[in-house]
């Protein structure tokens, strides 16, 4: 599925079965919401916590997807094309970062 296939389909779902988007604001709090379920997960499983019993069972690809369906969600009601946003957005890293990364002490 490309990013524009996501787009088309989650804008379908959203007016046949979820009746309506919820205004951006609100999406932006559940996006902010599913971000944090991610990351207790991230540093419950990668990180130094302990991980309870409980999200032991918590489906990682499951959780990156919510993050990424409420975001798709926002960049459909704000009229912004993902794929395009991302393509500038990987042009202006190739530009800025060229050498950043490998000139970094840090990362060797």
């Amino acid at each position: 599925m490309t990013i524009k296939e996501a787009q088309d389909t989650v804008d379908e779902w959203i007016k046949t079965v979820g009746v309506r988007y919820f205004n951006e604001l609100t999406n932006m709090a559940i996006l902010t919401e599913e971000v944090g379920e991610l990351a207790r997960i991230m540093a419950r499983r990668y990180g130094e916590q302990s991980e309870k019993e409980s999200d032991k069972s918590k489906d990682l690809g499951d959780e990156m997807a919510d993050v990424l369906w409420v975001l798709i969600c926002l960049a459909n009601q704000t009229g912004i094309d993902l794929t395009e946003a991302f393509q500038k957005n990987l042009d202006k890293k190739n530009v800025r970062d060229a050498t950043r990364h490998k000139d970094n002490e840090k990362l060797r």
